[in-house]
């Protein structure tokens, strides 16, 4: 988010070199073929982002942590048919967002994730999700695992989506409160626990 002290040149080249960055980590993961070894791509892309980059949303002091990998969290299955639906969540900056749902991901023995799409300009799958570790582990709004307009795409094998949960991640209001997320809709908040992934950020270091 652009802040009072940042002119909009310096803001917009910093956001732009985030995301060229982002998008870059996770092709290496894509482009990985050990599930483990792309976690620890991704732990330490996302580590050194946060902590050094000038368009990270960490605040003083905080620190990422994220959970060992576990191979039963990852997932590749077919995006399922779903009934339309809407979705328009409020953001800070942009208003009103309207999402579309294109479908719906089965994980067995987890439960079902909503796929939505974002039609307005740039386009894009997202899938939000909220777990039975909300507001203990993990942060209690709930976390992303793709949104593909920003870079965070697991990729396919073959038709199937890869959804892997290890790298279920924060939205930047898990660290600043005055960013405002799209946080997880009905269709997407699960009953199971997901302990994999990111967890609520280490702070005092």
């Amino acid at each position: 988010m652009l802040s009072p002290m940042t002119d909009l040149l310096t803001w917009s080249q910093q956001v732009a070199s985030w995301r060229r960055e982002v998008h870059a980590l996770y092709a290496a993961v894509r482009a990985e073929p050990d599930p483990a070894s792309a976690h620890r791509l991704w732990v330490d892309g996302r580590t050194e982002l946060f902590g050094s980059h000038p368009a990270s949303a960490r605040q003083p002091g905080q620190r990422l942590a994220h959970a060992a990998y576990d191979p039963s969290y990852r997932f590749v299955v077919d995006l399922e048919p779903a009934e339309p639906d809407e979705w328009r969540p409020t953001t800070g900056t942009d208003g009103e967002v309207a999402f579309t749902r294109a479908g719906r991901l089965e994980l067995p023995l987890i439960g079902g994730l909503d796929v939505w799409w974002l039609g307005s300009y740039g386009n894009g799958i997202f899938v939000p999700l909220r777990d039975a570790t909300a507001g203990s582990t993990t942060y209690g709004a709930g976390r992303y695992l793709l949104d593909t307009v920003k870079g965070a795409d697991l990729g396919h094998e073959g038709d199937a989506w890869v959804a892997d949960l290890n790298f279920a991640y924060n939205p930047s209001c898990a660290y600043d409160p005055d960013w405002a997320c799209p946080l997880a809709p009905a269709g997407n908040q699960l009953d199971a626990a997901v302990p994999v992934g990111e967890l609520i950020p280490l702070s005092g270091g």
